[in-house]
């Protein structure tokens, strides 16, 4: 994984003493509540329900087993003991003091990592695929572009107050598992019929109050360009995009408004002005960038034999079989695999993790996966790089600490957003509905029968839980000061991405987990066999028979 320069910890430690100087001038009362807002949006600060959370970059999901231990250290001694893993693969803190940030931040800055840009109007944390170089369906490693973008971006000096939040992914498999079509920007990396490394943008994705699939403008981007033509796209959207108007500031606002064609032609406009400038980058460049990124030292001589050891692993134990199906993804280096370790135990609020689990986890890393983890945006974890004939012992050692469930995909490994427990902006609370359907569903045997099934569940409209890609998604939504859910399916993050369809009148907090249950029994109803997923079911039968199941003929 990259390693700080000089230049690096120069930036990150320059803005923990600015920041402990306005945090100081704050709290002594000589900046206003006003003044001092923009500050700590910069520094990944937040205030919300019930006290400051703070937001800690996770750049691309990668994170050392060295700063998960600070995390867990951190989480101790200045919070109640826990982080959470959001949507953006970023760590939260929920619990901080305000007067304890700096010395946080200061602790994040001594194992090379800050909450700089988690927040705030701004180009937000990049994020990827989890399996990013090792998936065994991967065409090119996003990482070292995404680092590029991470350097270019960090306190841009032009970019630091855009209309709105940004966000950018990028994919370089032949599965979307970065949700591209969602996004700001998504970027896909490809290979042309050459074997020459292409770049194709979209434009315009998102959720929230208005979803929207994101846009192709261009398909055939040389890597030389991948800068300058992102800068084309922001600044054009930070020229034209609203400020008038929060709820129509981002910038699939603007790419409706102006038109995809319209919108394209401004930018290659501004393209051709700087498309050969500073931002253009050489050869050299990116294969420098590509040596943070290398294979780890790979211990496997006998592939087949360690497929066999597996093999008989999982003959011998049942429950140690159904993990490795679920849990565990096929790996480009032979005699490996990449492990999903879920974060969804029953009772427990879906991305959160204990100082407990951080700490044993980190050791796990250090015993099985080079010492590297990755948080991913299903608010998992993953450990990249283990052996088959390690899983076992993986698995066993997982099993206390209660991290060892093989739920990976299906319907308790849901998303999930703090809701109205933590989040100021929340029509109703997030975590109740989590837990209730985690305890209907979570007999073993029938959430295999479903098969993967993506539940994602949010507590307002600015769609922190991804509820409108979830195959089912929940809403919460207020009622004359009540808190209702409203359910929809259909929709899909990766291949046809697809916003999903509303099924009816929303339901009451009690009345949920029975509605969710006759969505299921009806998909069962349906498919033409055990194999059939629940996706496309919905893909072949469209909304109609699922309505009728949950709401009768009426």
């Amino acid at each position: 994984m990259y390693q700080y320069d000089k230049l690096d910890q120069t930036i990150v430690d320059e803005r923990v003493a600015q920041f402990r100087d306005q945090t100081e001038r704050y709290l002594s009362g000589d900046l206003s509540d006003a003044e001092f807002l923009p500050l700590r949006l910069q520094n990944g600060l937040y205030v919300q329900r019930l006290a400051p959370m703070l937001r800690i970059a996770v750049p691309y999901g990668l994170i050392s087993s060295k700063q998960l231990r600070a995390i867990a250290d951190i989480s101790r001694r200045y919070d109640k003991g826990y982080g959470h893993i959001s949507t953006r693969q970023n760590i939260q803190l929920n619990w901080p003091q305000l007067a304890d940030v700096p010395d946080i931040l200061a602790d994040l800055a001594a194992v090379q990592m800050h909450a700089i840009q988690t927040s705030g109007n701004c180009i937000r944390n990049t994020t990827t695929d989890q399996f990013a170089g090792v998936a065994a369906d991967e065409v090119v490693d996003p990482r070292p572009y995404c680092e590029i973008i991470r350097q270019w971006s960090t306190l841009h000096p032009e970019f630091a107050f855009l209309p709105r939040k940004f966000k950018i992914a990028v994919n370089g498999a032949d599965e979307d598992r970065a949700a591209i079509h969602f996004h700001d920007i998504g970027i896909e990396l490809y290979r042309n019929a050459a074997g020459a490394v292409r770049l194709k943008f979209l434009v315009g994705g998102g959720l929230g109050r208005t979803p929207v699939v994101g846009s192709l403008i261009r398909d055939d981007v040389e890597t030389e360009h991948l800068l300058s033509y992102l800068e084309a796209i922001l600044r054009i959207y930070n020229l034209h995009g609203r400020r008038d108007n929060k709820y129509k500031a981002r910038i699939k606002i603007l790419v409706k408004a102006m038109g995809v064609p319209a919108f394209r032609d401004a930018v290659d406009a501004e393209w051709e002005h700087n498309r050969s400038g500073p931002n253009t980058l050489t050869p050299d460049s990116l294969a420098e960038m590509a040596t943070h990124f290398t294979a780890p030292a790979y211990e496997v001589t006998d592939a087949s034999q360690e497929s066999a050891f597996l093999l008989d692993a999982c003959e011998r134990q049942p429950l140690f079989a159904a993990w490795v199906k679920r849990n565990t993804q096929a790996h480009k280096q032979p005699g490996y695999r990449a492990v999903t370790i879920t974060l969804k135990a029953t009772g427990q609020a879906p991305g959160d993790v204990s100082a407990t689990q951080m700490d044993a986890l980190a050791q796990l890393a250090d015993e099985y996966s080079f010492g590297e983890l990755r948080t991913t945006h299903e608010q998992n974890i993953v450990l990249a790089d283990v052996r088959e004939s390690e899983l076992m012992a993986l698995w066993e050692a997982l099993q206390p600490l209660g991290l060892a469930a093989s739920n990976a995909g299906h319907i308790t490994d849901m998303i999930c957003c703090p809701g109205g427990d933590f989040c100021s902006l929340a029509n109703a609370k997030s975590l109740p509905v989590a837990q209730a359907l985690q305890e209907r569903f979570e007999k073993l045997d029938y959430q295999f029968d479903l098969g993967p099934i993506e539940l994602n569940i949010s507590g307002c409209m600015n769609a922190c839980g991804h509820h409108h890609v979830g195959h089912i998604g929940i809403l919460g939504v207020d009622k004359k000061g009540q808190e209702f859910y409203q359910v929809c399916i259909g929709g899909s993050q990766a291949g046809t991405a697809r916003v999903a369809k509303i099924l009816g009148p929303s339901f009451s907090r009690a009345d949920l987990p029975e509605a969710i249950e006759k969505l299921l029994e009806r998909y069962t109803e349906l498919r033409d066999s055990e194999e059939e997923q629940f996706l496309h079911v919905f893909e072949r039968c469209g909304v109609e028979p699922f309505k009728e199941a949950v709401y009768g003929n009426s």
